[in-house]
Order: structure tokens, then sequence, then C-alpha cells
């Protein structure tokens, strides 16, 4: 079984996804199923159709989650330092070509939000910077070619 690694922010919104699905979305799919129910037939009902698709999504989507939860390996970034670029550290990089600036939190795969500055451990980029310290240079293969960014700062905020 393979550990997912996460943070304890990240640990605790799918904890909160995971208790919303069981406690409010769960019951209001029943609700809706029953009182579907209760308009006659069921082969061309559309409200019975839609309330069981998406009662299995629920379901479908709380397995996943719980998996996720049960295999999850909390890492505490506030115990971490360092100058090398690991899982957590937040990093501070500037494209060679265009000299633009960025800042990214190296964080787990649900975790992962760009538009916050936050990008996946599997992401390209995150690879590319694993292990890596200020003033090192790596490249990056994008869709639009490779690019070369500086690592200008390494932090654990």
């Amino acid at each position: 079984m393979q550990k997912i690694p996460m943070t304890g922010e990240g640990h605790k919104a799918l904890d909160e996804e995971l208790r919303h699905l069981k406690t409010v979305e769960r019951p209001a799919v029943i609700q809706a199923i029953s009182e579907a129910r209760d308009h006659g037939d069921l082969s061309e009902n559309a409200e019975y159709h839609a309330a069981k698709e998406r009662q299995g999504w629920i379901e479908g989507r709380v397995q996943e989650l719980e998996d996720k939860l049960a295999r999850a390996q909390v890492i505490d970034i506030t115990k971490l330092s360092g100058d090398t670029v690991k899982f957590g550290a937040t990093v501070t990089v500037v494209d060679e070509d265009t000299d633009a600036e960025a800042t990214y939190k190296i964080v787990g795969d649900d975790e992962a939000d760009v538009k916050s500055g936050k990008i996946s451990i599997s992401s390209p980029i995150a690879r590319a910077l694993i292990n890596k310290e200020t003033g090192d240079v790596v490249e990056v293969a994008a869709p639009g070619g490779v690019k070369s960014y500086e690592i200008l700062k390494v932090e654990w905020v």
C-alpha cells in the first residue's frame, strides 16, 4: 500500500470533504431518490435516474477519499528546514527567458492549485526542483518547449 504524501492542511481539507459528503450530500440524495420514487413509474422518471447517478458519484468519491485518508502520510512542514527543495518547500524561481518570477509551494496531488501557487509533487516542475538548492538552474519540459528556471529562494513557510 503506497503512502500518499500530504500536508496537514490538505489532510484536513479531504477529511472535511468526506464529512460533508457523508452528513449532507448522502442524506440529500437519499431524500431525492425517495421523492422521485413517489412520482410513480421509475423507468421514465428523469429525477430518479439523476438522483441515482448522483448517489453513485457520491459513493465513489466517499470510497476514494477514505482510501486516500487511510494511506495519507501527513508531513508537518513546520518541522522541516534546509537549503534543498523537498516536499512542503516554498520555492521562488525566475524564468531565465522572460525574467518572470514565480513562487510555488510543493504539496500533495490532491492539494495542488496553481492559482494559489501550490503545485503537485508529481508535476514536471516540482520533480525538476526536488533536491536542488538556491542558485541551481533546472530545465523543465513544458508544452511550449524546454524552460529553464533558476532557484532564487527555498523557504519553509
